[in-house]
This record gives structure tokens, sequence and C-alpha cells, in this order.
């Protein structure tokens, strides 16, 4: 099984192998997925920076997402997790971007989106990538298979 430390690691082997930098726009992971890079050293070569947006104030202001959008979709969604992604390329020095929004619990669900709801965003090059996938366990959990996804996603898109 990959830990987290092994997939950061792979994600910037590749990155480091195209030139690319990447940024993250995290909100259910607060910033775990910048830790996971940020583990690795030498990270300062391919990871540029990473945006937590946790309120739908700071993905307006930080990553221009309009909040009509938000408003329209719900942060937990698909549209938005990929414009957080688009967002953290737009208002950075980065060529790729992850990003995630869900609800990790132990509250917060709502009809049609239960606790361990998750959407994830991706943009590499001039494509933007979303998903939305609902996993177990307790909010811990949630987050730690959250990132592993996002990493995962991210190294099967660079390598494409």
């Amino acid at each position: 099984m990959d830990t987290t430390i092994d997939l950061a690691a792979r994600v910037g082997q590749a990155l480091k192998a195209k030139g690319l930098l990447l940024a993250t726009a995290e909100s259910c992971t607060g910033g775990g997925i910048a830790h996971a890079v940020t583990e690795i050293a030498g990270s300062s070569e391919w990871f540029d920076c990473g945006f937590v947006t946790y309120s739908n104030a700071s993905k307006n202001e930080l990553l221009d997402i309009p909040e009509a959008m938000i408003a329209l979709h719900g942060a937990v969604s698909e549209e938005i997790a990929g414009a957080m992604a688009e967002g953290a390329v737009a208002n950075s020095s980065s060529d790729v971007a992850v990003s995630t929004t869900g609800i990790a619990g132990p509250g917060g669900a709502v009809p049609g989106k239960p606790v361990g709801t998750v959407c994830f965003g991706w943009r590499v090059g001039d494509k933007t990538f979303t998903e939305r996938l609902v996993f177990s366990g307790d909010r811990q959990a949630v987050r730690e298979q959250t990132v592993i996804h996002s990493l995962k996603g991210l190294l099967k898109l660079l390598a494409d």
C-alpha cells in the first residue's frame, strides 16, 4: 500500500521531471496535502503554495470563485472543486493544482451529501478534472483518505 509520503515523493518526482510547479487549494483537508508534499526534502523545487480556503468567503476572496456559483452548486460540489483548482493556478505561479472540498464529519451532512462526501479537482495544463467520492470512517479517516486519493489522482494525470 502506498503511504502518503511515498505518494508525495512520486508526485514530486513527476513534477520535477516535467518542470512543473504545484499549488493546493484545500477545504476539508485543511492543508493536509500541502503538509504531505512539504514533508519531502527538496519540495521547494516543485511546490509553489497552498491555499486553505475553509470558508466560502475565502474561496471567493483567494480563489476568485463567485459567490453565486457557490450558492448555486454548494461548496461541496465538483463544480466548486474544479473552480478551486483553476483558481489556485490563476492566483499563483503554479502550472498544476489539486483541490479538495468535502464533509469530513461528524456533522455537516445534507441531503445527497452524506458525511464522507469529498469532491476533488485537478488542474493540469489547460484541462480541469473533477471527481466525487464518499469515504467511510471518522473525521481523521476521511481526511487521510482524501489526501491519499488527491495525490493518486494527480500522479495518474501527470503520467498521461
